[in-house]
């Protein structure tokens, strides 16, 4: 990878933004997570973020998948049949819209000229358009007002958000451009303001090996993606002089994985943070509620462990892909499932091996969780844990092993302390003491000495059960002869 950005550069290496989706295969359309209204043009606008298209053969599997962002127009709709290189969406790719998801007129709220908005004027095209000022460049009577763009009707009474108690308000970030008046006529899937998107930086090494790194440790970045800790849907509370309060409310009687019912949850965020969603939306678990570098510890804790290790293996992938490098993903994938090892122990069921708030062995759980359901009884409840591959490494059952990677003294002084036994199952720990690995040749040499070790084990103890009343009773009788009467041997 070194030699590689160090020969080549980063010259031609900057991202293209996509404005669309073109399909590869022939086959059917099918949408999922999709929440849509239907513009003037009588074209499908996406209103939802999580949404998802893909193309099916005719035996219903999947050939294909896209992601369909925010605002972007469908030219297709549930079961269409596409052919290679139809597009199915597009999108603007530069700017991040809001979308109205209501009929009505538009009514400006705390939009003031000079103050809190900057009015700009397009010479070639004749429009002028208002954006919204920074917090840091208004006046000091600027500072507390929240720009936003309320949809009325023509009684000016507030229009509520489809299935919702909430009337429609869309706050406007800073750099948001609205081109509409106040007062102007607004139709479903008309676009209210657009957001400018930052374009992404020249991707070259200084991105690529400590990405890779930051990555394998499972490093939490500066300042993360803010993710919906519930699903729900979204209010905003009484702000702070420099926080504003982010409410979601669960469907009512919604329960958790662990069948508790899932409490209301509030969030404090700078009003620094641009925020994506609005008043009245839905969220689902593991959105993303404001932008930034997803963490992956948040990815493993909303949205599991499936979706941690596709996030860790196509980031991983994405540094080594931009150079040209072509690797297996089930190399990342091994290191990935060493990252999983470990899990919390939330709830110790009827389990006598583990206590609430332990950390053990994924695999351990697991088999004693079988064997709990196979007695009928309830098993072990737990949370899956990242640890960065120097953690890992040192948390390994071997501590052989573990001394020989990083903090040797540590490592033997715990093991001596807690009176630690290495089984000599991984491959570190037998070269250390010189005996054969466990693997090629060593494998089978194991094999044998192991199954000759249980096959003595097993004849010690039919030895054990067969002895009779009378040899017990004689070595009984022995062992009390061989002590005097003060109880000496």
């Amino acid at each position: 990878l070194t030699m590689r950005t160090f020969h080549i550069g980063g010259a031609a290496s900057r991202a293209v933004a996509e404005s669309g989706a073109t399909v590869r295969n022939n086959g059917t359309i099918k949408i999922e997570n999709s929440k849509t209204v239907t513009n003037t043009d009588g074209k499908d606008v996406v209103v939802s973020r999580q949404s998802e298209l893909f193309v099916m053969d005719e035996f219903g599997s999947v050939k294909e998948s896209h992601k369909i962002p925010y605002g972007a127009v469908l030219d297709v709709h549930e079961g269409d049949e596409v052919k290679v290189g139809q597009t199915v969406a597009r999108w603007d790719p530069h700017t991040h819209p809001i979308v109205s998801e209501v009929r009505g007129f538009i009514k400006f709220i705390d939009i003031i000229e000079g103050v809190t908005v900057d009015k700009k004027e397009d010479e070639a095209l004749g429009i002028s358009s208002i954006e919204v000022r920074e917090l840091a460049a208004r006046p000091a009577n600027g500072k507390e007002k929240r720009p936003s763009v309320k949809i009325i009707d023509a009684k000016g009474n507030d229009v509520m958000i489809p299935g919702t108690t909430v009337a429609a308000q869309y706050m406007l970030q800073a750099k948001a451009i609205v081109q509409l008046q106040d007062g102007a006529e607004v139709n479903l899937g008309d676009v209210i303001a657009r957001i400018p998107q930052v374009a992404g930086g020249t991707k070259d090494i200084t991105g690529g090996l400590p990405r890779v790194a930051d990555l394998f440790e499972a490093r939490a970045p500066k300042e993360p993606a803010i993710l919906a800790e519930i699903s729900g849907t979204v209010s905003f509370g009484k702000e702070t002089k420099s926080k504003r309060r982010l409410v979601i409310t669960p469907a009512e009687g919604a329960t958790d994985e662990f069948g508790k019912l899932i409490p209301e949850h509030e969030e404090m965020i700078a009003l620094s943070r641009n925020l994506n969603v609005f008043e009245g939306e839905t969220v689902q678990k593991g959105e993303m509620i404001a932008e930034g570098p997803e963490s992956p510890h948040d990815i493993l804790r909303l949205r599991g462990v499936d979706a941690v290790a596709n996030y860790i293996v196509n980031e991983v992938q994405d540094v080594y892909r931009l150079q040209g490098v072509k690797i297996n993903d089930k190399h990342i994938e091994v290191i990935v499932r060493q990252m999983l090892r470990k899990c919390e122990i939330i709830d110790s069921g009827d389990s006598r091996e583990y206590l609430q708030g332990e950390i053990a062995e994924v695999s351990h759980v697991r088999t004693a969780n079988e064997r709990l359901i196979a007695e009928g009884k309830k098993p072990v409840a737990y949370r899956h844990i990242l640890m960065g591959l120097t953690k890992a490494s040192l948390s390994t059952d071997s501590f052989i092993s573990a001394a020989s990677f990083q903090e040797t003294t540590r490592v033997l002084t715990e093991a001596s302390v807690e009176g630690k036994v290495d089984d000599l199952r991984g491959l570190k720990e037998n070269v250390i003491v010189g005996r054969l690995i466990p693997a090629g040749t060593g494998f089978k040499y194991h094999k044998e000495r192991r199954e000759a070790l249980e096959r003595a084990e097993m004849a010690h103890e039919q030895q054990q059960n067969n002895m009779s009343a009378e040899d017990l009773q004689k070595q009984l009788g022995a062992a009390l002869e061989a002590v005097d009467a003060n109880g000496n041997l």
